[in-house]
């Protein structure tokens, strides 16, 4: 049985304008039963080849080498607390010629980080977006880093010496910094201004273009003294932690109140996120710059980058690695860990490939649905993962069978959205932490990658060089629309494309449906609220954006920066599952709403659709290996459909299919488009 996703009923049912359904995968009016299946799509027709390890151990190694026929296995994992206590770094004992590299490096990025923020911000200033990749400016700005380390750095050996990586080269190196300089300086001006496409300035008055102008300013001076302030620690035989890290408090601190005192509106009305959580991520954005330009971090806790312990990952075997909440802000619904399953590409593939599944499952909104939610799937520990489809790694059944594999589990009712509240009932507390669960499970993922690939490539880790496919399933599909903007834009993975499946959102045109929710959504106010304004994209933060057409429309002018960021949107056209969860008052009247949408969206930007036009009702539609291999819409099966994403994603079309609804179910109407 699948787990479902999004119940506007019980939203309505919330301010007793509806019946109060039950949570059962059938829909809102569904008899509630007795036990419920975790997995997103029906058991697979195939017994997988490896034995999913249910329990995870409380260590930050594998417990099994790997193996032809891999079984997975769980680690722990956590990121090291921080001291107070001065320790010698590598400064004190690495040769000259590798100190005066590392310095050099380092400053060289401090001050392209600068330059950069600049030139962004005049782009956004006089041209109202993002600046093109070879703006001069921006360009200056990377050709001063590049010779920097030239300058530095006179040979690989010399880089070597450092600690960067055995396989690490100047031009690499250099690559890596470049890199790093233009991704972070761009992921602050894209929240600071509304997005790549400066959404928050379109129409914007004086007063509301000054607060913008001026939260960039400070966000990008906190980001350069913040990074000042670690390369000067660790570039000092006795660095302490404790006072770095206090230090820097107290500039996040102050930064925020400049912010605050310099707009007139709230920072959050412009761009969705709070002062607290822009100069937050600023200095996190700090921790990572530190982290590319000095392979050894200690006795700093950069929360990034390949820092220890991280679990072990033997190539093709999957791990369930569990987050310490202490460190990665995670929880599940029921207050017990997160966790999320890995399996990195086997030996010879590409491991910055990458599959990202999420899981679909219910939602509950207030104490009387929550009750009634089966306990386990308020945790994640017991998941696993699914292999099917775009997760299967039988090169038979999926193109992406040698990628590295990334199952995320769903255990907060939230759709994957929710921002860190706790909705405490009567009857029970559900922890909303879905949001939060997705970026630190992300941010897990890349710095295991960041740890494997700096031993790799002479330039280590750069997360332009990574392809992503993420998606869900059902709620997880909800997730993943939710969700897409971050991966772009803070993640940093710009070659990713995003495959909702089952998780469309509409709204039903009346006062209660989808569109209803956005309050809901967005709000910090205990028990409903959910509190995920902070986590919605700078673009799209109105109470309707939870509605699918309407962030597709918002987050078109962001896509095709490069050819891969494009939605691939996957839902059968009969499904009286997101029926009765976006509370339709019958399938016709749902059918006809997603061939209007269709219309309406297909002609945007990086949207593409694969429909087929199964008469009967089919919930999830690519974890089913028959569907996902053997059903051609227009001659094209789903596989190949997704695969071209990547082979040729300027040439991905719409595969629709007008079918017989129209017939075999009386009230459908044709598609209102050609």
């Amino acid at each position: 049985m699948m787990r479902v996703y999004l119940s506007v009923a019980l939203a309505l049912c919330a301010v007793g304008l509806a019946a109060c359904g039950s949570n059962d995968n059938n829909g809102p009016h569904a008899t509630p039963t007795a036990t419920r299946s975790r997995t997103a799509t029906p058991a697979p027709t195939t017994t997988p080849t490896a034995a999913v390890s249910r329990t995870p151990t409380t260590i930050a190694t594998s417990t099994q080498a790997p193996s032809a026929s891999p079984t997975p296995t769980s680690a722990a994992s956590a990121t090291p607390t921080s001291s107070s206590t001065a320790v010698d770094t590598p400064a004190a004992t690495a040769t000259p010629d590798a100190i005066a590299c590392e310095r050099g490096a380092a400053a060289g990025l401090l001050e392209c980080v600068a330059q950069s923020s600049s030139a962004l911000r005049d782009c956004y200033e006089s041209d109202g977006h993002l600046c093109a990749t070879d703006a001069p400016a921006s360009t200056a700005a990377l050709d001063a880093l590049a010779a920097s380390v030239s300058a530095a750095c006179p040979d690989d050996a010399t880089v070597r010496a450092v600690g960067y990586g055995e396989q690490f080269t100047v031009a690499g190196l250099t690559s890596r910094l470049q890199q790093a300089c233009s991704t972070e300086s761009t992921s602050l001006a894209v929240r600071s201004f509304g997005g790549p496409q400066g959404a928050a300035l379109d129409g914007a008055d004086a007063a509301a273009r000054s607060c913008l102008h001026d939260a960039h300013t400070l966000g990008a001076t906190l980001l350069h003294d913040v990074l000042a302030g670690f390369n000067s620690c660790l570039s000092s035989p006795t660095c302490s932690a404790g006072d770095t890290e206090q230090a820097i408090a107290q500039q996040v601190g102050t930064a925020a109140a400049q912010i605050a005192d310099a707009c007139p509106q709230p920072l959050q009305s412009l761009i969705a996120v709070d002062t607290t959580a822009f100069t937050t991520r600023a200095a996190a954005q700090a921790r990572c710059l530190a982290a590319y330009v000095h392979p050894a971090t200690a006795p700093l806790a950069l929360d990034c980058g390949p820092t220890d312990p991280l679990p072990d990952t033997p190539r093709g075997e999957y791990v369930q690695v569990v987050l310490d909440e202490a460190t990665t802000g995670t929880r599940c619904g029921d207050g017990s860990p997160y966790a999320f399953w890995i399996r990195l590409a086997p030996q010879g593939s590409p491991i910055d490939h990458v599959v990202i599944g999420m899981q679909g499952g219910g939602v509950c909104v207030f104490g009387d649905d929550c009750a009634k939610v089966p306990a386990d799937l308020f945790e994640a520990l017991n998941d696993q993962p699914e292999t099917t489809g775009p997760l299967s790694n039988d090169p038979d059944v999926s193109p992406f069978a040698d990628w590295t594999k990334v199952y995320l589990p769903y255990c907060t009712q939230d759709v994957f959205i929710g921002g860190g509240a706790t909705s405490a009932f009567d009857q029970v507390t559900v922890e909303r932490y879905g949001a939060l669960d997705v970026r630190g499970a992300l941010h897990a993922v890349r710095d295991i990658l960041w740890r494997e690939l700096d031993h790799e490539r002479a330039g280590g880790y750069q997360p332009d060089d990574v392809k992503a496919l993420f998606g869900g399933f059902s709620a997880g599909g909800f997730g993943t629309i939710y969700n897409y903007h971050w991966v772009l834009d803070d993640l940093q993975w710009a070659h990713t494309s995003a495959y909702p499946d089952a998780g469309l959102a509409l709204d039903n045109g009346q006062p209660l449906g989808v569109a209803a929710l956005g309050a809901l959504l967005i709000s910090g106010t205990p028990p409903l609220g959910w509190n995920s304004l902070n986590f919605l994209p700078p673009y799209c933060f109105a109470t309707n954006c939870g509605v699918g057409p309407v962030l597709l429309q918002k987050t078109s002018p962001r896509l095709k920066a490069v050819p891969d960021q494009q939605f691939l949107i996957l839902s059968n056209q009969v499904d009286q599952t997101q029926v009765d969860t976006t509370y339709f008052d019958n399938l016709p009247d749902w059918v006809n709403a997603m061939r209007a949408a269709y219309c309406a969206t297909h002609d945007l930007l990086g949207v593409q659709y694969f429909l087929p036009a199964i008469s009967e009702s089919v919930h999830v539609i690519s974890t089913r290996n028959e569907l996902y291999t053997g059903r051609a819409v227009d001659g094209v099966i789903m596989r190949d459909w997704l695969a071209s994403g990547f082979s040729s994603p300027d040439t991905v079309g719409d595969q629709i299919e007008e079918g017989t609804l129209v017939t075999d179910i009386p009230g459908v109407q044709p598609f209102p488009c050609e």
